[in-house]
């Protein structure tokens, strides 16, 4: 995996002053997701800081699924979520964990804070705890059982290991203190009632722990140094850090948080994503114009150049939200070195070269990469009738138009120079075909004469050309901060286009799915990763050439 250079940041700073004064042997850091959903963007900024630190400073980072919501999570979200990692770049060894790995021990530990009177059982209703929690600005009341004794307790908690209890009937607390001006000290929740099953551990378990329980928990078994979490984290590290001082864990984590990754025209609401792929309104958790990293890949994303976006927008402690077009550098940047250069064109119009032989078709080289002569070159073929794009003739051309007019010269990339000498247009006024004339002389596209010609157009044989299906995608969202509950409103009709019958230059029919291209002078497209076939051609448009958003006139699509 090639890695960009990390840079400097607060936390490696922690890091490196915990190294020097030998606070910590080997780093060892965690991914924690909760394998409710697909992996997002967002996601993808942790699983480079925690992987990236723990590689940069030869230590370990675990892959662990914090598993204690069974009725909202799948052991199908977990092989998602695995094999984003991996495609990220990113291995984790023998060193992939649940968090109910340690249910029999997280039990155990809330036996031992009931048994020294830092947990209670409370029987009250939750509407009852919520009303009885407090404000921002009033203390909260204790609960009428919170003075219940070790005993019964610790009875009552077996009971609910048992299943003797419904759903919602009792949950164990923390005894800290209800005034604290820190609501999630306020004798928060540690286990509730399930009566669920559990993809990984069935019908075992009726109590299941609560995340800011078993999350400092499983950090402290696992050795975890640095427990790198979201800002939203930060009133909960008063709770991180009191339970494991009330525990005799074999170690002590440090949590450190950072600002989370938002980028504008978008979502990373796991709830609101959630709700865009139920109701229908996206095509499933893989649609190319969702940020997950299942559409980003099938978009044609490189896993390169997502490394290199969250090296770029960097680690900080304020929450800003990244421009769309910050990613969309990465990817031109890292598609402008890896992808293939082919010709296809998507509005298509015949051009006859009336000079040209109607029964030949000539193969002409065509570089694979004009940057890096590393790609070889391929044999485009070249025949008496071609298609160009619509738009590249202009019959009553404007002021800087270059492309092809009448009585107008233009060159034909790898191929020859051609001069319009007439139009044939159907009884409405549009344009059927356009006719031209070549110059044999220009074979590859050179005057000899060194004559000036401003245009130059890319061009698919008719004779040989394959028909594709092309999919253009755009901004998922029309304004940049779709917050709120009506961000449904705000879906942008025209972020996904379908081009039926593009024409696309022969060797494209051999594609491999998810292979990348760059469609000269149109933008970078990949192979569809489930619908592409040799008989059906589909590809999906990655990112354009250049930032063309919200920039009507001169859109190429």
């Amino acid at each position: 995996m090639d890695t960009p250079p990390s840079r400097s940041n607060f936390i490696r700073d922690i890091i490196e002053d915990d190294l020097r004064e030998q606070r910590h042997q080997q780093i060892v850091t965690r991914f924690p997701p909760e394998p409710n959903g697909y992996l997002h963007i967002g996601h993808a900024k942790s699983i480079c800081l925690n992987f990236g630190v723990a590689r940069d400073y030869a230590g370990h980072c675990n892959l662990r699924f914090d598993d204690t919501n069974p009725g909202k999570e799948s052991a199908e979200f977990e092989q998602a979520i695995a094999e984003d990692v991996q495609w990220l770049g990113f291995t984790w060894a023998d060193r992939y964990f649940h968090a109910s790995d340690y249910f029999e021990q997280l039990y155990a530990y809330a036996v031992h804070l009931i048994e020294h009177d830092k947990a209670y059982v409370d029987s009250q209703s939750a509407e009852e705890i919520r009303l009885t929690r407090g404000t921002l600005t009033e203390p909260g009341r204790d609960s009428p059982y919170r003075n219940r004794t070790a005993a019964d307790n610790r009875d009552l908690f077996a009971r609910r290991r048992r299943g003797e209890f419904p759903d919602g009937a009792q949950v164990l607390r923390a005894k800290i203190d209800m005034a604290s001006p820190n609501i999630n000290l306020r004798d928060p929740t540690l286990y509730r009632i399930r009566q669920i099953e559990h993809h990984r551990t069935g019908a075992q378990w009726h109590i299941y722990p609560m995340y800011d329980y078993s999350h400092c928990l499983s950090d402290a078994l696992e050795g975890i140094t640095h427990s790198l979490c979201t800002l939203e984290f930060e009133d909960h590290r008063p709770l991180y850090d009191w339970v494991l001082a009330q525990l005799p864990v074999p170690c002590q984590p440090r949590q450190i948080e950072f600002a989370r990754l938002e980028i504008n025209y978008t979502i990373t609401s796991k709830r609101k994503l959630h709700a865009l792929v139920s109701e229908g309104l996206v095509n499933g958790w893989d649609d190319p114009r969702l940020p997950t990293l299942k559409g980003m890949r099938r978009r044609g994303y490189p896993a390169a150049a997502i490394r290199e976006f969250c090296e770029r927008v960097g680690i900080t402690k304020k929450q800003t939200v990244i421009d769309m077009g910050v990613l969309e550098t990465c990817l031109r940047e890292e598609l402008d070195r890896s992808a293939p250069r082919v010709m296809a064109v998507l509005d298509p119009v015949k051009l006859v070269i009336e000079n040209y032989p109607a029964d030949l078709i000539e193969q002409l080289p065509a570089a694979n990469h004009p940057k890096d002569p590393t790609f070889g070159e391929r044999l485009v073929d070249f025949s008496r009738e071609i298609y160009i794009e619509r738009e590249d003739f202009m019959e009553t051309p404007s002021k800087g138009f270059f492309r092809l007019a009448p009585g107008r010269e233009v060159r034909l990339r790898w191929a020859y120079l051609v001069i319009c000498t007439d139009i044939i247009k159907d009884p409405h006024g549009e344009i059927l075909e356009i006719h031209c004339r070549y110059d044999p002389a220009t074979r590859g596209g050179n005057a000899p004469d060194n004559r000036t010609v401003k245009g130059t157009l890319h061009w698919v044989s008719a004779a040989t050309a394959i028909s594709a299906e092309v999919r253009l995608y755009d901004r998922l969202f029309t304004i940049a901060e779709p917050s709120g509950e009506d961000f449904r409103q705000h879906l942008n009709p025209a972020s996904q286009r379908q081009v039926p019958a593009a024409k696309l230059e022969a060797s494209l029919g051999r594609a491999a799915p998810g292979a990348p291209f760059q469609f000269e002078r149109i933008g970078y497209f990949c192979a569809d990763q489930h619908d592409h076939a040799p008989a059906q051609p589909v590809f999906n448009r990655t990112v354009t050439l250049r930032d063309t958003w919200a920039k009507v006139q001169g859109r190429r699509d």
